[in-house]
């Protein structure tokens, strides 16, 4: 009696001690799709057209990563991406999705591809550049915001259309 009794301290306290962990280990996931998905882009582009860099940090999750087109420092704070986009809105930058692909997991999102940014110099004169692009978005207390954003411009010259 005096085992069966240790047995089944052990069975309570093991089950008393995993309930907690497991019920935070549960995550529930929130549904979306590909359009909006996609449509994260259009809100970022919206954003640039503001010309307001704290309008664009704000999509950013806190701890995201910007590894930017036309900069060789990586972004790791807030401090550093609003930093970036000072003066990258200077340009007052549009960008196109040209090709896409879009893959969605349990509160998480890439968007990934190619677009073309228009960029003007400080006279008006608009340039074009190809680039690849990923973004990883999170959702984070009830909205997405981009955890990572990786864009480079595209290594080979682009035909004209």
């Amino acid at each position: 009696m005096k085992q069966l009794c240790s047995i089944l301290f052990i069975v309570v306290i093991t089950a008393a001690t995993t309930l907690p962990v497991q019920a935070e280990d549960t995550m529930t996931c929130t549904k979306t799709n590909e359009q909006e998905i996609a449509a994260l882009f259009d809100r970022w582009n919206a954003a640039l057209a503001t010309l307001d860099p704290d309008k664009v940090v704000a999509l950013y999750a806190p701890d995201a990563v910007l590894l930017p087109t036309v900069s060789n420092k990586p972004r790791t704070t807030h401090e550093g991406i609003r930093d970036y986009f000072v003066h990258f809105l200077e340009k007052k930058p549009q960008g196109h999705i040209d090709f896409r692909i879009i893959k969605i997991g349990c509160n998480s999102a890439l968007d990934t591809g190619l677009y073309t940014f228009t960029l003007h110099d400080t006279k008006g004169k608009a340039q074009k550049v190809a680039a690849r692009y990923s973004y990883v978005y999170e959702y984070l207390n009830g909205q997405w915001l981009i955890e990572h954003h990786h864009s480079s411009a595209l290594p080979e010259p682009v035909k004209a259309k």
